[in-house]
């Protein structure tokens, strides 16, 4: 069994910031990516951030310079501090984590986590 759990979204200003929290936990040998992703009204869900086991990462054009993803390995927990929040920004925001369990790569979903930027 593998739980993944967000927490941290809310409502906020244009302008405002939020962090975003996500901890795997459960059965597994290690976590290879752990990502964050979004999904607007009518939308399709679309990659925002990810931070690879080694500490590399990938942005999403939208959210560069403004959006900062990092892990804590020890805590099996990856984080998105959010600045400059935009109305745009408003979506439920998922948890993607991959990792290795059983000799095998899975990947798991978090329940998701929504984020309101409205004045």
């Amino acid at each position: 069994q593998v739980h993944v759990v967000e927490s941290g979204g809310g409502l906020v200003q244009p302008g405002g910031s939020l962090r975003l929290s996500c901890a795997a936990s459960g059965d597994f040998a290690s976590i290879n990516v752990m990502g964050w992703y979004r999904q607007a009204l009518g939308n399709e869900r679309d990659m925002v951030a990810r931070i690879r086991n080694g500490g590399s990462t990938d942005y999403a054009d939208s959210v560069k310079g403004r959006f900062a993803i990092s892990r804590d390995n020890a805590k099996n927990t990856v984080y998105l501090q959010m600045n400059n929040l935009r109305p745009e920004d408003t979506a439920l925001y998922y948890c993607l984590v991959n990792l290795r369990r059983l000799g095998s790569d899975f990947n798991y979903w978090g329940q998701g986590t929504q984020v309101t930027v409205s004045s």
